[in-house]
């Protein structure tokens, strides 16, 4: 799923208005991106951008650590006129972007554009156990979903005294309801 530009520039011009950076060149980077829709097209953000080929670590005042890195196949740099012109040259080029700051999971505009990175998937680091109940839940969510959906198929073979389809769907539905509880116990 492409993040729309807009959506990007909006979370930007927010992150630049909202939080505070240890340099301020890094306003200045994030103005630049904001304000090149031609780059920020080509700009995803992820988490653990250090594990992508060109990826760039942002942290805010409030995190420990190097405010800016550039990573770029396993090398770190952490100059901000470095950062600059890797962004400027190679505009065409992929870039992932990671930003730390506080709340990070309570911002809508973040969360709009968080996309995940294709070089470091958070699923693929879930232990068995976790991922096994996912797939629970989400094939619970599923059933419950079905079921609502027969329900409403019901009333309506009710409304049209359609006894067949009204056997038909019961039937359905109990054979889910069964499959679920049988689910639930173990």
């Amino acid at each position: 799923m492409e993040i729309a530009t807009l959506d990007k520039k909006r979370f930007l011009n927010w992150l630049v208005s909202h939080e505070v950076f240890a340099k301020r060149e890094i306003s200045w980077i994030l103005n630049y991106l904001a304000n090149h829709e031609i780059i920020l097209k080509h700009v995803h953000f992820v988490e653990k951008a250090r594990r992508t080929p060109r990826g760039i670590t942002i942290c805010t005042q409030q995190f420990y650590g190097e405010p800016l890195a550039l990573f770029i196949e396993g090398k770190v740099f952490n100059d901000s006129d470095q950062v600059f012109h890797e962004i400027r040259l190679n505009w065409q080029e992929p870039l992932y972007l990671e930003i730390k700051f506080n709340q990070a999971w309570d911002n809508e505009l973040y969360l709009g554009v968080l996309e995940d990175n294709p070089y470091y998937r958070w699923n693929d680091t879930m232990d068995a156990k976790t991922q096994a109940r996912v797939k629970h839940y989400l094939k619970k969510e599923a059933t419950q979903a079905e079921i609502a959906e027969l329900y409403q198929e019901i009333d309506q073979a009710l409304e049209n005294n359609d006894q067949t389809t009204f056997m038909k769907l019961s039937e359905k539905v109990n054979q889910l309801l069964a499959c679920k509880e049988v689910n639930s116990k173990s």
